[in-house]
């Protein structure tokens, strides 16, 4: 393959993820994940290590477009010249950033306010597993706790130590990350990890005693959710089921 060749299929692949993930935007703010404009998701660029896209700060997530992310290297500054003045959320910056920079086999990564995740993320247990939603993160999730709003570069350290080998991360007092190996598997990750948390916060309202699945089947079921080293094929159905949802269509947001 030539070198034009190379540099067009590179810019295909691009603009892919610029859809994929300005798709993602949407789908966050159709299932109600949004907190203003005060959260983001990012996504690797295709081919390099050094560079992600993430959200131009001020757009609002349901209406994101492909045009609206802005790609920013290591350092946090644009890339290209017609992003040039776009403002990137400082925090979100710094959050992904240190994922982007030492996991780099995750090509996105969501963070999200929630009102169950930041619930979930005050109280003492965690996550419990008392939900098949919250199994698929049994011994699958991390911890961070809360340093104040992620201004300072040097919490990229203790983000990365926290989650670990993992794709899910709570952020105590704070929140709820989630990353995948492809966008589609983020969604799923953010996506299981809410509704746990709808399902404990829902669980504890309610007064009652809980029920704990024993300890074999908590094993059992987290195996079942992290059995393989691809991601599963049902990741990307209930993707493309998602997309044809969409309001405005599946291909509004690449423009």
């Amino acid at each position: 393959m030539d070198g034009m060749s190379i540099e067009h299929s590179m810019a295909e692949a691009e603009w892919q993820v610029r859809c994929d993930l300005a798709a993602l935007y949407r789908l966050l703010a159709k299932h109600r994940m949004t907190d203003l404009i005060y959260t983001h998701v990012s996504a690797r660029v295709p081919g390099c290590d050094d560079q992600f896209l993430i959200n131009h700060y001020g757009v609002a997530f349901d209406e994101m477009r492909a045009s609206d992310l802005v790609k920013i290297n290591a350092a946090g500054n644009p890339v290209d010249e017609a992003d040039q003045g776009k403002q990137v959320n400082a925090a979100g910056f710094t959050i992904h950033s240190a994922v982007h920079g030492a996991r780099h086999d995750l090509a996105c990564v969501i963070h999200t306010h929630t009102q169950a995740g930041i619930a979930v993320s005050c109280q003492e247990e965690g996550l419990l597993p008392i939900s098949q939603h919250a199994l698929k993160f049994y011994g699958h999730l991390g911890y961070h706790g809360y340093e104040g709003i992620a201004l300072d570069l040097e919490e990229r350290q203790s983000i990365v130590q926290d989650l670990g080998p993992h794709r899910a991360l709570i952020l105590r007092n704070h929140g709820l990350l989630a990353a995948g190996r492809t966008i589609p598997e983020a969604f799923d990750h953010i996506y299981f990890l809410e509704r746990a948390c709808q399902a404990q916060i829902a669980a504890q309202a309610g007064g009652g005693r809980l029920v704990f699945p024993p300890e074999t089947v908590r094993l059992r079921t987290a195996a079942q959710f992290n059995d393989g080293e691809s991601v599963p094929f049902y990741v990307d159905l209930a993707w493309a089921a998602e997309l044809r949802r969409l309001p405005g269509g599946a291909e509004a947001h690449c423009c």
